[in-house]
């Protein structure tokens, strides 16, 4: 059994992840600033990583401001690089997004990119977990897509996907051997974004009116029709829309 380390290991993905590979025998750490790991100033990270044999990344920029999460996930993953090299881990595990490479304008995906160049370059064997977008974001859509006249979102393709569905991809990753690849995952069902949201808030009770604009902006920034879409070769986990909301109220 392994000892892996979790960098972001009490948020919602992490804390999942940490259970799983628990639940397997691992020896899973918990990893974040109220656990005296601090990413951004180094704190911490050496000591964590004693005798680790892999390291988990599913850490998050507390801001996503575009100079903020730029700046986070380059400082970041330079820092827990470092680290890692000196400690000798062996396997570097980051869960990032689907759609980086393809074309988009929006800045967290471009903050998240660089993180993967770094890791990619970083000569630690490697896996980059690519996920869809996560049925828990419904509410955080809707709110930053509001305004007086409804809830604007554009209609662009994606196979969303649940953040438990996630966590035992990365769970299952951190587990096994290193890729040096990237891989995608996503949940079973095609749907617009539009839908999603409106699916979503109509299984809540919300009141508010999702409008269909293809020319909306998603948090800020346009994209082509598949930007978010998984490509051939997709895991394909099985929780669905309609599965996922009776046992996820919304979230604070």
């Amino acid at each position: 059994m392994a000892k892996i380390v979790v960098i972001g290991g009490s948020g919602l993905i992490g804390s999942k992840v940490v259970a799983k590979l628990t639940e397997h025998g691992h020896e899973a750490v918990p990893a974040s600033p109220n656990s005296g790991v601090n990413t951004i100033t180094g704190e911490g990270l050496a000591e964590v990583l004693q005798g680790a044999d892999v390291v988990v990344d599913v850490s998050n920029s507390p801001s996503f401001a575009p100079d903020d999460v730029m700046e986070f996930f380059t400082t970041s993953t330079n820092n827990l690089v470092a680290a890692s090299r000196e400690a000798g881990v062996g396997h570097y595990v980051a869960l990032t997004i689907v759609g980086t490479d393809r074309p988009n304008d929006i800045d967290y995906f471009a903050a998240k990119a660089a993180q993967e160049k770094l890791i990619r370059a970083s000569g630690i064997p490697y896996s980059l977990v690519h996920a869809t977008q996560f049925f828990e974001f419904i509410g955080g859509i809707a709110t930053v897509s509001g305004n007086g006249d409804g809830i604007h979102l554009p209609n662009n393709l994606m196979q969303p996907i649940a953040a438990e569905d996630v966590a035992t991809a990365v769970a299952r990753t951190a587990a096994g051997a290193p890729l040096n690849a990237d891989v995608e995952i996503a949940g079973p069902e095609v749907m617009g974004l539009d839908e999603l949201v409106r699916r979503g808030l109509a299984f809540r009770g919300d009141p508010r009116e999702v409008v269909t604009d293809p020319e909306a902006p998603y948090f800020g920034a346009r994209m082509q029709e598949r930007t978010l879409m998984p490509v051939d070769g997709v895991q394909v986990f099985a929780t669905t829309l309609d599965e996922w909301l009776p046992a996820n109220p919304p979230r604070d």
